[in-house]
C-alpha cells in the first residue's frame, strides 16, 4: 500500500501491523485505535489524521507529515520519528518511551501527560 491514496479513509480499529504505507496519503484519515505496530509510514502524509489511541509501537515514521494530527493516547514507544513534522500535533497522554525524535519539529505540539523514558 505504499504511495496509496487513502485520504479521509475510515481505518479506525484496522489491523495494519507491519504494513508498508510509505509515502501514502492519509490526510484526514481516521486511524483511531488502529494497530500500526511496526508499520512503515515513512514520508507519508498524516496531516490532520486521527490516530487517537492507535498503536504505533516500533513504527517507522521518519520524514512523516503529522502536522495537527490527533495522537492523543497513542503508543509510539520505540517508534522512529526522526525528522517527522509534529507541528501542532496533539500528543497528550501519548507513550513516547524510547521513541527517536531526532530532528523532529515539535513546534506547538501538545505534550501534556506524554510519557518519555
Amino acid at each position: 500500500m505504499s504511495n496509496a491514496n487513502l485520504r479521509r479513509a475510515d481505518l479506525s480499529g484496522a489491523d495494519l501491523s507491519n504494513a508498508d504505507l510509505s509515502g501514502a496519503d492519509l490526510h484526514r484519515a481516521d486511524l483511531s485505535e488502529a494497530n500500526l505496530r511496526g508499520a512503515d509510514l515513512s514520508c507519508a502524509s498524516l496531516h490532520y489524521a486521527n490516530l487517537c489511541e492507535a498503536s504505533l509501537a516500533e513504527a517507522y515514521l521518519g520524514h512523516t507529515d503529522l502536522r495537527e494530527a490527533n495522537l492523543y493516547g497513542a503508543d509510539l514507544s520505540d517508534a522512529d520519528l526522526s525528522s517527522a513534522d509534529l507541528r501542532e500535533a496533539d500528543l497528550r497522554e501519548a507513550n513516547l518511551r524510547n521513541a527517536d525524535l531526532t530532528d523532529a519539529d515539535q513546534t506547538g505540539a501538545r505534550l501534556k501527560g506524554a510519557k518519555f523514558s
